[in-house]
């Protein structure tokens, strides 16, 4: 793909996720083709159908909070590139929120999306939960599906204090998924060091 297009996607995308964030996905198409910078037939050009662009949105959405899993276990210690992640997941829930009339309308645009996100954020939190927990930072039996869905529901849309009430839910999490974490087992030639004392 040119360059040029992949510039138009990605202002698409963006001018998408905001517009749909503020005005719902049945807002009209000019005014995310407004926002992108691009006329209405660039838009249309890339995505035929409404539902085109709101499952782009989603995918996008989901690369985007996946990818963050690596950047974050390499740039902070276990626990921490856990909780920043699950942070960064909040925002992703933001965006879901938006798209939810759509992604639940019936439409069979949207039927593989459900799978997309398991497959992709799953495993993006599966081995962030797996590092902390060989850390000792965490304990080791936590389903990475079922926190997925702990922190969808601790996301609660109209609390007054938005995103404020979010990041103290997620913090009360991390401090239960740390009851019961076990100290990280000792290296095998620590051990045989110590064996030989």
């Amino acid at each position: 793909m040119r360059a040029d297009a992949q510039r138009n996607i990605d202002g698409l995308l963006e001018a998408a996720k905001a517009v749909f964030a503020t005005s719902g996905v049945d807002a009209p198409v000019r005014e995310v083709a407004t926002r992108a910078g691009v006329g209405v037939g660039t838009l249309y050009r890339h995505f035929p159908q409404r539902s085109d662009l709101v499952a782009a949105v989603f995918r996008r959405e989901v690369d985007a909070c996946a990818a963050a899993a690596p950047l974050l276990a390499r740039e902070y210690p276990p626990a921490e590139a856990l909780t920043r992640w699950l942070l960064r997941y909040t925002s992703f829930i933001a965006t879901k929120r938006g798209l939810a009339a759509a992604l639940h309308s019936g439409d069979a645009a949207f039927e593989s999306l459900p799978a997309y996100f398991r497959e992709h954020l799953g495993p993006a939190l599966d081995a962030l939960l797996a590092a902390a927990a060989a850390a000792g930072e965490v304990r080791r039996d936590v389903d990475p599906n079922d926190l997925l869905r702990a922190v969808g529901n601790l996301s609660v849309a109209g609390d007054p204090d938005g995103a404020g009430h979010t990041q103290r839910m997620v913090a009360l999490l991390i401090d239960g998924l740390r009851y019961g974490a076990r100290p990280a087992e000792a290296a095998p030639a620590a051990k045989e060091k110590k064996r030989g004392r």
